[in-house]
């Protein structure tokens, strides 16, 4: 028996989850919604937005919360819930979170992986408001990175995390992202314009915008800043990106020699239709977009012939002009009027995207394979049945 499965968690006070919920494991609860649901509005209902856990939801009065500062900081602080609220400015931002494991179930069936298995639909848009935690930080007077403060840790009050020996979840970024100005790292009270939910980190959480999800700790218990990234298990021996050349096998000697994932890469996927539907022409199709870092989505292709042929979807995502800040997703879509037969036909649509780094996403889920099933962002495709002689209307 391994040491996980010995583990004993309690979960009889889990909140109540929407239904509809594609879940993917249940205890800890990870779900995502269906695909359509995503595109249905530019940011996602709660009900809707997924759920990632790694242990039991903790239960935790706001009145007696506190938040601790410590480490290689001049004035070590604790501070309540309405200290938090009080004494910072509010900040509001929109922002995606995507899991690091979006896409994974089709990593897996090009060859096996280990995690949780994600369909499309890991990842949701939002309305996050709360202070900055630069704020924090220089409230507390975090020493400069001259003298070793690097990294900005962070740990949760969800004890229970299996892989980590019944430890609450840890995770770092690096001090360079948490003092940017521009990098709108919040700490969460709300979410949505409503008070931050349970499943998404009552009472308080982290959003770090542009990097993966495993980032955004959520119930925030510590912050501790170090000239060493967090010793927990889901920073060094997790959510890390390797080459096919190593497996389970080799993998021990190559954790520490490999970085901890941050920044997002570019990534879309086909929303509507589902795979193996019957369209009647004409037909609009729907998706989605994300860049990492602040990114902006600049245009996403679509290909109805399996990416030899390659046309312009229409975006629908924010306008900054030349700002570096693009948190939110890109929705986008694109409208199928006629195709080169009389009779039904089996087409194989394509999406990618590209960013303002001109980055896109590679051709092959093949290249990018890791036996962590990370960052999976290949060409999406879905293949469906066009009848061109008869119409929806």
């Amino acid at each position: 028996m391994s040491h996980e499965s010995q583990i004993k968690v309690n979960f009889d006070n889990e909140p109540y989850r929407n239904e509809e919920f594609v879940v993917n494991y249940k205890a800890p609860f990870n779900a995502e919604p269906r695909p359509e649901r995503l595109v249905q509005s530019f940011i996602t209902p709660i009900e809707h937005f997924y759920v990632r856990n790694h242990a039991p939801v903790p239960v935790i009065n706001p009145d007696t919360y506190m938040l601790k500062i410590d480490g290689l900081v001049e004035n070590p602080v604790l501070l309540s819930l309405n200290d938090i609220k009080t004494k910072f400015e509010k900040i509001t931002i929109t922002a995606h979170l995507q899991c690091a494991g979006n896409r994974r179930t089709m990593m897996s069936e090009h060859k096996k992986v280990k995690g949780v298995g994600w369909g499309i639909a890991s990842l949701s848009n939002g309305t996050w408001s709360g202070c900055r935690l630069r704020d924090v930080l220089m409230y507390a007077r975090a020493m400069p990175f001259e003298s070793g403060a690097h990294h900005a840790c962070f740990w949760g009050l969800d004890f229970g995390c299996p892989e980590d020996n019944g430890k609450s979840y840890g995770s770092s970024i690096t001090m360079e992202k948490a003092l940017d100005p521009t990098g709108d790292v919040l700490l969460v009270y709300e979410m949505n314009g409503q008070t931050l939910p349970r499943d998404h980190g009552f009472p308080l959480r982290v959003v770090a915008p542009g990097i993966i999800g495993a980032r955004s700790v959520k119930w925030l218990d510590k912050i501790t800043v170090s000239s060493t990234e967090s010793e927990s298990f889901f920073q060094r021996r997790d959510y890390k990106i390797f080459h096919n050349g190593i497996d389970w096998d080799n993998v021990e000697k190559n954790w520490d020699n490999h970085p901890s994932l941050q920044e997002l890469s570019v990534q879309s996927a086909i929303c509507v239709p589902a795979p193996n539907s019957r369209l009647f022409l004409p037909f609009t199709l729907y998706g989605y977009a994300t860049a990492g870092g602040g990114r902006k989505i600049e245009r996403v292709d679509i290909s109805l012939d399996g990416g030899q042929t390659w046309d312009l979807a229409e975006l629908m995502g924010e306008n900054k002009g030349p700002c570096s800040r693009y948190w939110a997703w890109t929705l986008f879509r694109y409208t199928i009027k006629s195709i080169d037969s009389k009779v039904a036909k089996k087409i194989n649509i394509v999406c990618r995207a590209w960013d303002s780094a001109s980055n896109t996403q590679p051709k092959f889920v093949g290249d990018i394979w890791n036996l962590r099933g990370v960052m999976n962002n290949c060409w999406h495709n879905v293949e469906v049945t066009v009848d061109p002689l008869c119409s929806k209307f």
